[in-house]
C-alpha cells in the first residue's frame, strides 16, 4: 500500500485546506488537476477565485491565530453539522439505515473474521488442527478474498444492479455462507465456505466504502462518514466481549451472532432509498 500511494497513485491535497492556508494558486492547480484526471475542464483561474474570495496579498493580515483556528475547528463539534442529514424524510431514512448497517457489519465482521484462526484450530471436532494448516487455510482465505473488490468495481455499474443490487445480494450470501460455516467441522468443508465468506464480504466492505460517502449532501459528507465509521469501530469493540461471552454458553454461538448481524444489514438495504449510479452527488 505505501509503495501504490507515493508511486502509482497522486493524491492531491484538499482545495478547502489549500484555501484555508491562504495558498490560492494551489488550490486553484489542484482543481483543475483533478478535472484533467477526470478528463474535464474547469473555468476557475486564480484571478476569478481572487475575485470570489479576496487577494491573499490583502488579506494576509487576516489569518486566524492559533487560538482562533482551535475555537474554530470546536465549532464544528454541533449539531448544525448532523441536522442536515435529516432535511428530508428520505434522507433521514437513508441516513439511519446507513448507520445501522455500519454498526451491525462492524460487529458481525470482527465475531467472525478475529476469531477465524480460533474456528479453524477447531475444525477437526475433538483433534485440534495444527498450528500451520490453521494459519495456511487463513491465508487462502485472504487471498481468495482479494478479487471481491475487483468483481464489485465492474458489478456496481451494471443497470438494475448498481450500488445497492450488489452490497445487498453480497451481504446476504456473506450472511448464510457464515451459517453455512458451522454446518460440518470437516476441515476442508470449513476451508471452502471461509474463501467464499470472504470473496462475498470484500464485495459488501467496498461497496460500503465507496457508497456511503455518495449518499449523503457534499457540506455534510463528512460528518456522516465520520459517525458511520465510529459507530462501526464502537461495535467492533464489543464483538470481543460478546464472542467471549456467548461461546462460553456454545462454541458455535459468536458465529451464528455473525451471521444474524449481516442478514440484519441485508433488511435495511433492502430498504435503501437512495441509489447513486449515474447520478450527480448530492
Amino acid at each position: 500500500m505505501f509503495i501504490c500511494r507515493f508511486f502509482l497513485f497522486h493524491l492531491y491535497e484538499s482545495p478547502k485546506f489549500l484555501l484555508a492556508q491562504g495558498r490560492q494558486s494551489e488550490a486553484v492547480a489542484t482543481v483543475h488537476g483533478i478535472a484533467y484526471k477526470n478528463k474535464k475542464t474547469t473555468w476557475l483561474s486564480e484571478e476569478i477565485l481572487n475575485e470570489i474570495g479576496g487577494d491573499p496579498a490583502v488579506t494576509e493580515s487576516q489569518k486566524l491565530t492559533t487560538s482562533e483556528k482551535i475555537k474554530r475547528n470546536l465549532d464544528k463539534f454541533s449539531t448544525q453539522r448532523i441536522g442536515p442529514l435529516f432535511a428530508t424524510k428520505k434522507l433521514g431514512l437513508m441516513t439511519c439505515l446507513v448507520w445501522f448497517c455500519w454498526t451491525t457489519i462492524g460487529m458481525a465482521y470482527p465475531l467472525f473474521n478475529a476469531f477465524l484462526p480460533q474456528y479453524l484450530s477447531n475444525a477437526g471436532g475433538d483433534t485440534p488442527t495444527a498450528t500451520a494448516i490453521v494459519y495456511r487455510n487463513y491465508a487462502i482465505t485472504s487471498i481468495v478474498g482479494v478479487p471481491g473488490s475487483l468483481i464489485a468495481y465492474y458489478t456496481v455499474n451494471i443497470k438494475y444492479i448498481g450500488r445497492k443490487g450488489t452490497i445487498a445480494i453480497s451481504t446476504l450470501i456473506t450472511g448464510v455462507l457464515v451459517f453455512c460455516f458451522t454446518i460440518s467441522t470437516d476441515p476442508d468443508f470449513q476451508l471452502a465456505f471461509t474463501c467464499l465468506e470472504a470473496f462475498f464480504q470484500n464485495i459488501m466492505y467496498g461497496v460500503l466504502y465507496a457508497y456511503t460517502p455518495e449518499v449523503f449532501p457534499a457540506p455534510n459528507r463528512g460528518t456522516g462518514t465520520g459517525i458511520a465509521s465510529c459507530l462501526n469501530r464502537i461495535a467492533g469493540l464489543c464483538a470481543p466481549i460478546v464472542a467471549v461471552n456467548a461461546g462460553e454458553a456454545n462454541p458455535k454461538a459468536p458465529i451464528y451472532a455473525s451471521g444474524g448481524l449481516f442478514l440484519a444489514a441485508f433488511v435495511a438495504m433492502v430498504f435503501f432509498p437512495i441509489e447513486t449510479r449515474d447520478k450527480q452527488s448530492l
